[in-house]
């Protein structure tokens, strides 16, 4: 048996690095997850386990594990259903009425997704409702923080548990049976879900970088309830920037609070609240990390105003862990259409994002990110084959540019061009290599060069195992 003061060292590493809360009254379940947790990571005892992880940082394979024993990997389709009535009832049914016409545009995010069920639930009610479906761009993205759970999503095949409390036809309609008698989701509902490694503790979103942001709605249940108050606060603050105007957030009935979500408006349905950014609220934008020539100049205030519910975190905690108060960069006139791009990126005002993104590139032709801020935001409006020569362009202007590399493997794993993606992967890997761990990269919004290191490897090891 563990002793308490292990116990507690383990937990306080696990609330700052995975965002997961074991207050004492949960120490038992603790050191049954760390039990069946040792030998997966090489241990022969719980004991020598803790004091190994405590000895040094978290290594990302060591967080995937242990995420994979301290959290419940146990989900099904159309779960707490009255969340998904709302969503076919009210939410899609006004958004595809007001995207319509000319822009026919989606952006939805399962946080938090498990083995998948979740995303290929809410893909299904988009075949239901959008007749035109392949007529739209549409971004559905799902995260998760254990590659295992990812890697089984990608792979689109469940056991009869997944289907507890479904109707027969949903099996009929949007699945195949195989041989061993498990059920293999057809390939259109596949892939309209892009699968994405991502630890909403520890990682930088909403970010162009991997795709969080503008998102109309996210569906974050059952991912929240890990973490501590302190931390709930700052995911919610991160998927309040992540959200459009008017976006929709959803949570568990049981993680609902109008504390923890205060910088939300909550809205009452029958059965179920939901929580909406609200309409005029400004996003925060990322300086770019490329100088200019030109003089510096301070841009107006609207574009970097500060975050309600970081705010609101920030009072409630005692003066010594207040996070400082944002510093407004610095920025040349030469950046400023860049900045606008950014803000309208993370508007969802994708065609005007693309105009101040020629608009940059134009004033200065040379500079990689522009071409890079450009390649983000086509690949939002489905403009895939002009994405991939925009950061083409970039790594023509900078060979060593990373996030280039990175978004480029992406785009091609997304294409089924996993050769070329492997290629990119290693470039970015061994760009990697040349910095220090904890250097924060250009255009990153954050990102330092061992997380992103560790987001390769795990975007490696959640690719189905057939297709390797």
């Amino acid at each position: 048996m563990l002793t308490e003061a292990l116990l507690s060292s383990l937990s306080s590493i696990l609330d700052a690095r995975m965002g997961l809360h074991f207050p004492p009254e949960r120490w038992r379940d603790l050191e049954r997850g760390v039990a069946a947790a040792a030998r997966e990571l090489g241990f022969g005892d719980p004991e020598t386990c803790v004091r190994s992880l405590l000895r040094a940082p978290l290594t990302r394979n060591q967080i995937e594990i242990l995420a994979g024993h301290l959290t419940v990997g146990e989900t099904y389709f159309f779960r707490e259903t009255r969340s998904f009535e709302i969503l076919e009832e009210r939410i899609l049914p006004d958004l595809i009425h007001a995207r319509g016409g000319a822009e026919r545009r989606l952006r939805i995010w399962s946080a938090g997704c498990c083995t998948g069920e979740e995303p290929y639930s809410i893909a299904m009610l988009l075949e239901r409702l959008i007749p035109d479906l392949d007529e739209w761009n549409i971004t559905l993205l799902a995260t998760d923080i254990n590659p295992a759970f990812l890697r089984k999503a990608a792979e689109g095949v469940y056991g009869e548990w997944s289907f507890r409390g479904t109707p027969a036809w949903l099996r009929e309609r949007y699945f195949r049976k195989r041989k061993s008698g498990r059920l293999e989701i057809e390939p259109r509902i596949r892939k309209r879900v892009t699968f994405s490694y991502l630890n909403l503790a520890d990682d930088v979103y909403p970010s162009l970088s991997n795709n969080t942001n503008a998102m109309d709605v996210i569906f974050c249940r059952n991912a929240l309830m890990y973490f501590t108050p302190a931390q709930v606060k700052k995911v919610a603050g991160n998927l309040h920037g992540s959200l459009v105007d008017g976006g929709w957030l959803v949570v568990s009935p049981t993680e609902t609070s109008s504390v923890l979500f205060s910088g939300f408006s909550s809205v009452e349905f029958p059965g179920a609240v939901l929580y909406r950014k609200a309409t005029g609220a400004a996003p925060r934008v990322i300086a770019t990390a490329y100088p200019a020539a030109s003089a510096s100049v301070t841009l107006p205030e609207p574009l970097y105003p500060p975050n309600p519910v970081v705010q609101e975190a920030a009072r409630s905690m005692a003066p010594e862990e207040a996070p400082p108060a944002p510093v407004r960069p610095a920025v040349t006139p030469g950046d400023a259409p860049s900045f606008m791009a950014r803000a309208c990126a993370n508007q969802g005002k994708l065609a005007e994002a693309a105009e101040w993104c020629e608009k940059a590139i134009t004033a200065d032709k040379l500079n990689p990110a522009f071409h890079y801020l450009l390649a983000a935001v086509q690949q939002e409006l489905g403009q895939h084959d002009g994405a991939a020569r925009s950061l083409l362009r970039a790594l023509y202007l900078d060979a060593d540019f990373v996030l280039a590399h990175f978004a480029l493997g992406n785009l091609r794993l997304a294409q089924g061009r996993r050769r070329e993606a492997e290629r990119h992967f290693d470039n970015t890997l061994a760009l990697l290599r040349a910095r220090a761990q904890d250097e924060i990269l250009p255009e990153s919004e954050g990102l330092t060069a061992g997380r992103l290191a560790e987001i390769v490897a795990s975007v490696r090891a959640s690719q189905p195992r057939a297709a390797a």
